[in-house]
């Protein structure tokens, strides 16, 4: 390096840094846009080493950026000196941007390798990476989480997120189709939404406050205003749990609907899976192959099973010989006994009222019933919903039976004197419907930067 900087390179150093000013140099093309009917053509390509190789008159490196990886071949006497002297100092994750001549090469990613006639060393990185980047092998998920900023680049980790975007900007598409109107809910409430002690408290200005646990009860007053509404949202859980399926903070698919009950949200939420499905079918065929879930990906047909919760208490006695009481929890444990019986996409409806929170409607023919329901994928709950109670006088009784004191929900009881038409949703995990998608086991690693009871940081 010094030696190149006696060369009046543009080249500085601060510490182990290395970097070049940005210049006017610009990026033409990503990893995706390169083919072999590009040969020929000059382009300009940025990204991170990810491998290198350096064998005296040739230096062989293979670079990434957000799509993929493409190659880049240097030979003494091809390339410029100058060229050829700065390759031989890079080292693994530096970020370069780099203007070349493209080559076809069938063996390439892509097709082709480019011949480098212009190098800029945006910045280095360490020599010794605290997580293995090459693809081979996995780090252990702390020291990954550890160093998040690092670990995303990983190629698993990038096929991941390139469905989660997929997934994200599909939900979005299906909704706008189907009339609903995106809205905003707030994050900092004065009260809880439902109850319990699973909230995040936080001061604002002179008064106590809260940190949203769930879209509820406002989406619920918009859809006496727009009919149909849908939030992408995050959602905070002061829950201590640890288990491989838990977040304090989470993003879910919030959905509502006016002039609906909840038969309607689950033929609506049916043909939301299978829709965001095939388009994450369509777009990310490589990515899934990256995560070996490409052979088993499947699209689930229409209906999807309806399945009452007593009939999944007779199922698991039956198959699983588990016996539940009515009114009882259905267990993670008793739900993996189910897993070989119904491994795919499928309702449970009519849950016990018991279980149920305030909001929820109950059956008019089994007042003991609910019209609440979750949305299952094998042994994992993705989404719950239901009718809601649109009565006024319903739900103040509902929020007394429950514990729950209607002075505290009084801005929410308010919106039932105008008008509230009846009306039904649901909230549905987003990670874990990724976690679900891409196989992944931990769900911290279906969020960029997870926050759990013991990870605040990074």
């Amino acid at each position: 390096m010094k030696n190149l900087m006696k060369k009046g390179s543009l080249l500085r150093s601060m510490g182990n840094t290395i970097y070049e000013p940005l210049g006017d140099l610009r990026k033409t093309h990503y990893s995706k846009d390169l083919g072999p009917e590009l040969a020929g053509q000059e382009v300009i390509v940025g990204g991170w080493v990810f491998r290198i190789r350096k064998m005296g008159a040739m230096v062989f490196m293979v670079m990434q950026d957000k799509y993929g990886q493409f190659q880049i071949i240097c030979k003494k006497g091809v390339v410029t000196d100058e060229v050829f002297e700065k390759m031989k100092t890079l080292g693994h994750q530096w970020c370069l941007l780099i203007r070349g001549e493209v080559k076809a090469f069938e063996k390439a990613p892509q097709g082709v390798e480019l011949i480098p006639k212009e190098i800029i060393i945006m910045n280095s990185a360490v020599e010794q990476l605290p997580v293995d980047m090459t693809g081979k092998t996995m780090s252990d998920l702390d020291t990954r989480l550890n160093h998040r900023s690092l670990d995303l680049r990983h190629p698993r980790n990038l096929a991941i997120f390139s469905i989660h975007s997929v997934l994200l900007q599909e939900t979005r598409n299906f909704f706008i189709k189907e009339d609903f109107t995106e809205i905003i809910t707030p994050k900092i409430i004065g009260s809880a939404t439902e109850g319990g002690t699973e909230l995040f408290p936080i001061k604002y200005f002179d008064q106590d406050a809260f940190l949203s646990q769930s879209a509820q009860l406002y989406k619920e007053r918009l859809c006496g205003v727009y009919e149909r509404v849908f939030e992408i949202g995050p959602c905070y859980r002061a829950e201590k749990s640890y288990t491989n399926r838990h977040l304090c903070e989470i993003y879910q698919i919030d959905m509502e609907m006016g002039f609906a009950d909840y038969t309607d949200v689950l033929e609506t939420a049916e043909r939301m899976v299978v829709y965001v499905l095939t388009a994450i079918k369509e777009k990310c065929e490589g990515d899934l192959k990256t995560l070996g879930q490409w052979d088993d990906f499947k699209i689930p047909e229409l209906p999807l099973p309806r399945i009452t919760y007593e009939e999944i208490l007779k199922m698991l006695e039956e198959k699983a010989d588990l016996h539940l009481e009515f009114g009882e929890d259905i267990s993670t444990e008793a739900y993996r006994k189910l897993d070989d019986v119904l491994p795919g996409y499928y309702f449970i409806i009519k849950w016990p009222m018991e279980s149920k929170p305030f909001y929820i409607h109950f059956d008019p023919e089994r007042p003991e019933l609910s019209h609440g329901f979750d949305l299952q994928k094998g042994w994992l709950e993705l989404a719950s919903g239901g009718t809601r109670v649109h009565e006024q006088d319903i739900l103040r009784q509902n929020l007394i039976d429950k514990d729950l004191n209607p002075d505290d929900f009084q801005s929410h009881l308010q919106a039932f004197e105008y008008g509230m038409p009846p009306h039904a949703g649901l909230g549905m995990g987003v990670a874990r419907w990724l976690q679900v998608i891409t196989g992944v086991d931990q769900i911290k690693e279906c969020v960029q930067y997870p926050r759990t009871p013991d990870r605040l940081d990074p």
